[in-house]
């Protein structure tokens, strides 16, 4: 499973400094971090992937660098990708994270198996 290494140290020290209950996980080909036991952000190949309130998804994909994630041929709407050109400053990357971790708060879990 290769994905962006120093890409997941950056997200990982964004949200450490504010949340506690964090646990990686590997998924979708990459690593994830779950906040509170939801799906939050990750990492997928070379890209920063973060888990939006779906009401910002069209405005979001306006923005440089932001594209729909797509996995099986359909897009899911709150999920994107955000490539590496547009992270090269921490305000950057702080904007991406930041609004997953603002839509973490209302977000649901996902039922456990």
């Amino acid at each position: 499973m290769a994905y962006d290494e120093k890409l997941a140290d950056r997200a990982r020290e964004i949200i450490a400094l504010t949340h506690k209950n964090v646990e990686e996980k590997k998924m979708f080909g990459g690593m994830c971090f779950m906040v509170n036991g939801k799906m939050c952000a990750g990492v997928i190949k070379n890209r920063l992937m973060v888990r939006i309130n779906p009401e910002l998804n069209e405005e979001a994909l306006l923005k440089d660098g932001c594209i729909a994630m797509d996995f099986t041929g359909k897009e899911m709407e709150g999920f994107l990708f955000i490539e590496p050109e547009v992270l090269d400053t921490v305000k950057q990357f702080q904007y991406w994270i930041g609004l997953a971790l603002e839509y973490n708060k209302t977000a649901k879990a996902s039922r456990k198996k």
